[in-house]
């Protein structure tokens, strides 16, 4: 059957306004939330200016108890999206924003490293699964042309909400004494509410599948299906996928989970300890908040530029190596660097690898297995990746205590994100590269 310019035409609009419209119901919510749900889960590194010192907490206890977040985290990770793949996305996403904005509140009321230490295990537990979760939901919703940066659009929260959090971290720090709280107390709370307002939202906001969402018309959710459809009987030739439980010896997955390992540690090691190094130049605590901005907001530029680079080359490995090159770079030059000025630039270099790597390093795992697998493969993924952010703020404070300085802690995560960028390209020996069509007319549609 011969289809004319005028069809083509239609069909391009048609696949054109259904993306844009599943990207304006799907993403807004989805962002939102996990840009709380992120403040929640590193303004303890802006607590710890005060904080520290009025629970008597060391720079290893801190540091320690910064990372336990990440064994919750990942003991759960796996369970919890076994469990989302039988009750739905949308319900399981609510209960993780709504409890994990409880147990932010409950931070308020730590007296000690010990509740220190149980909240924050909690916390790590209550978030597990939503990172991974909501990569297999995307891509469940949109096509491989424009995945990388749709993914990066949600992890932009990532960076934003230190961009945004920060100042703010900082001036709720000023509210000192207000009605016999202490300033990190209001901090706690006032971060940890927004959790449950939008835990609550993505019950009514969002639809588990395209089948389900009631702001696409019949004819769109037709086309969307039937796009996801063909992508995945073309993955339906790809060699048998293993079993869920074996992916955590699968070669991908151990490649990708090492590799994500070092840059994961990168990232929380910044960003708990960012505050304090920048406190270190004699700025006061709001000073410090918008100074510990400046590298945020522009990683928030290189997550959304990078991935649609990523997108419009096609190219996912190269990608991603590269940005952990830089973001090892940029931290071993503030070893070197002894002017205030000159290490938040290189501080800023390091977060455009960091944040930047993430839209296309998500895109690469998200397509490397197939739809049977593809939930479990990200989260074993996702799980030994995110050890690096209890090793990562650990490291840090055990290297901060032992020599009195940063040099040593920032060398060590250099280390560790040149490493992560070498195991890819290594991956690259073995995989050809994950081509996407250039003229695809829809990688341009939901930009």
């Amino acid at each position: 059957m011969r289809h004319g310019p005028g069809t083509i035409s239609v069909a391009k609009e048609l696949g054109s306004a259904t993306l844009r419209k599943t990207t304006w119901h799907v993403l807004p919510v989805l962002f939102l939330a996990y840009l709380f749900s992120y403040i929640d889960r590193v303004n303890v590194g802006f607590a710890a200016l005060t904080a520290n010192k009025d629970l008597g907490l060391s720079h290893l206890q801190y540091g320690f108890g910064a990372g336990l977040f990440f064994l919750g985290y990942c003991a759960a990770q796996v369970p919890s999206n076994m469990i989302m793949l039988r009750v739905g996305a949308r319900t399981w996403f609510a209960r993780i924003l709504i409890t994990m904005g409880v147990l932010a509140v409950a931070m308020m009321a730590v007296v000690g490293p010990r509740t220190f230490y149980a909240v924050r295990l909690g916390l790590g537990i209550a978030e597990a699964g939503l990172v991974p979760g909501v990569v297999y939901y995307l891509r469940c919703w949109f096509p491989r042309s424009c995945r990388a940066n749709v993914i990066a659009m949600f992890l932009l929260a990532i960076p934003l909400s230190s961009f945004l959090g920060s100042p703010i971290s900082g001036a709720l720090l000023g509210l000192d004494g207000l009605f016999g709280l202490r300033g990190w107390q209001w901090m706690y709370l006032l971060e940890g509410l927004p959790c449950i307002i939008f835990g609550l939202l993505v019950l009514v906001a969002l639809a588990d599948t395209p089948s389900q969402a009631a702001w696409l018309t019949p004819e769109q959710q037709q086309w969307l299906n039937r796009k996801l459809a063909e992508e995945s009987a073309s993955r339906a030739q790809s060699p048998q996928e293993p079993p869920w439980w074996r992916l955590a010896i699968d070669v991908r997955v151990l490649c990708y989970g090492s590799a994500f390992f070092g840059i994961v540690a990168g990232s929380y090691g910044l960003s708990f300890w960012l505050p304090q190094i920048v406190k270190s130049f004699g700025l006061s605590n709001l000073s410090t908040g918008f100074v510990v901005a400046i590298p945020f907001g522009f990683g928030s530029l290189a997550t959304i530029l990078w991935a649609r680079h990523s997108d419009r080359r096609g190219e996912r490995l190269y990608h991603t190596a590269l940005s952990a090159f830089v973001a090892a770079a940029g931290l071993a030059a503030c070893i070197v660097i002894g002017s205030p000025i000159l290490t938040v630039v290189a501080l800023t270099v390091a977060a455009l690898g960091i944040f930047g790597i993430r839209g296309p390093f998500y895109a690469l795992v998200a397509e490397d297995f197939a739809d049977t697998t593809a939930a479990p493969a990200i989260a074993w993924t996702d799980t030994f990746a995110a050890l690096g952010g209890f090793f990562g703020p650990t490291i840090v404070g055990w290297l901060r205590q032992s020599t009195g300085g940063f040099s040593w802690p920032l060398f060590a995560l250099a280390f560790l994100s040149l490493l992560g960028g070498a195991i890819i390209l290594s991956r690259s020996l073995y995989r050809r590269r994950t081509i996407i069509p250039a003229s695809d007319p829809l990688v341009n549609t939901a930009r």
